[in-house]
């Protein structure tokens, strides 16, 4: 099938499945026109890719998951470790968000929100010094 096809069938948009070949995630046969020539495996393989793109996983988790996938002697304690790391890094992120979003809250409650040109949000991102010296960060 062609690229459109296999796009309708994955779920992926045909550029990605293109910048899947490209860096080497999937390797479609070629019809002797010389068009790739995508088999229900590809198709299969495309699917698993984009829902583990949606789970978060990076392109290069994704080709480590992705050979584990097709290994067949594969020890699950492998596929764990990739997920667990992933999740370990979810909760950082998380972390930095929640930080990210108590700053603001503090920094939107400052702000009178009125005509006045003075704004503590503009004033912190600019990294303004207080009175006592110090810059807030």
């Amino acid at each position: 099938m062609n690229v459109g096809d296999a796009a309708e069938r994955s779920g992926l948009p045909a550029k990605t499945i293109r910048y899947y070949e490209e860096i080497g995630l999937i390797r479609p046969a070629r019809a002797d026109n010389g068009y790739r020539d995508y088999s229900r495996d590809d198709v299969h393989r495309l699917a698993f890719l984009r829902r583990a793109r949606n789970l978060g996983f990076s392109i290069d988790d994704c080709r480590q998951l992705m050979a584990l996938y097709q290994d067949r002697d594969r020890a699950s304690h492998d596929v764990r470790e990739i997920a667990a790391a992933h999740v370990r890094a979810i909760e950082e992120k998380v972390r930095e968000l929640e930080s990210m979003r108590a700053t603001l809250q503090k920094l939107i409650h400052a702000c009178h929100g009125d005509d006045r040109p003075e704004c503590p949000i503009l004033d912190d991102m600019a990294g303004v010094m207080e009175d006592d010296g110090a810059v807030h960060a």
